[in-house]
């Protein structure tokens, strides 16, 4: 009598076995396409923020264009500067609170300088540091004196020598005053980049 030895199959594992393979290769590849996704649009929002800063630094490089307008606009007309001037983006007198300079009816009488090869267009306005109309050292039209920050203190007293050097009986140099002027420069350039740059110069009297 012959006995029969039954072999067992292992072709039932070994496919599953391939099963478990593909799963995991099929994993794998899902991640690292996430990671390829996540590597480009880190790639893309540096180079956004690279160009935003670019464009920026341009609105700052472009503000020297209205300063320096203002300053020749100031030096021409020394003789007008206890008026005011809306024409001409200028006001004779300070302001008592300053705007939210990034709105746009504060600079309804802002001079234009144009708009540089870049794209941006400069503004400015000019607003001189006293506290009224009229000769900064006078009154003006409703007789209230006028107060202004000028290059020459009147107190203390012994601010009075100022100019003078240390040595005692020394030479005192009198100068005329000069009166500070703030200027106020909009830049706006390309992709809605908006710089506000303001500074403060003296003008002779």
């Amino acid at each position: 009598m012959e006995t029969t030895h039954l072999i067992p199959s292992i072709s039932a594992p070994a496919q599953r076995q391939r099963g478990v393979v593909l799963l995991i290769a099929l994993i794998v590849l899902i991640a690292m396409t996430l990671a390829g996704l996540a590597l480009w649009r880190s790639v893309d929002a540096t180079n956004v923020i690279a160009g935003n800063l670019a464009f920026k630094e341009s609105t700052l490089m472009s503000a020297d264009r209205g300063l320096q307008a203002a300053l020749v606009w100031l030096d021409g007309n020394r003789n007008a500067l206890g008026d005011n001037n809306l024409a001409q983006g200028y006001t004779a007198n300070t302001l008592t609170t300053d705007p939210d300079w990034y709105g746009t009816s504060v600079w309804s009488n802002a001079v234009d300088v144009g708009t540089d090869a870049a794209g941006n267009r400069v503004q400015y306005l000019i607003h001189r540091l006293c506290r009224t109309t009229g000769p900064y050292n006078g009154q003006d039209g409703t007789g209230v004196n006028n107060t202004c920050s000028t290059s020459l203190s009147k107190s203390p007293v012994t601010n009075a020598t100022v100019g003078s050097s240390l040595q005692i009986g020394a030479s005192v140099y009198q100068t005329n005053p000069s009166v500070y002027y703030r200027i106020t420069t909009r830049v706006q350039g390309p992709r809605n980049t908006i710089s506000i740059v303001q500074a403060t110069v003296m003008v002779p009297v």
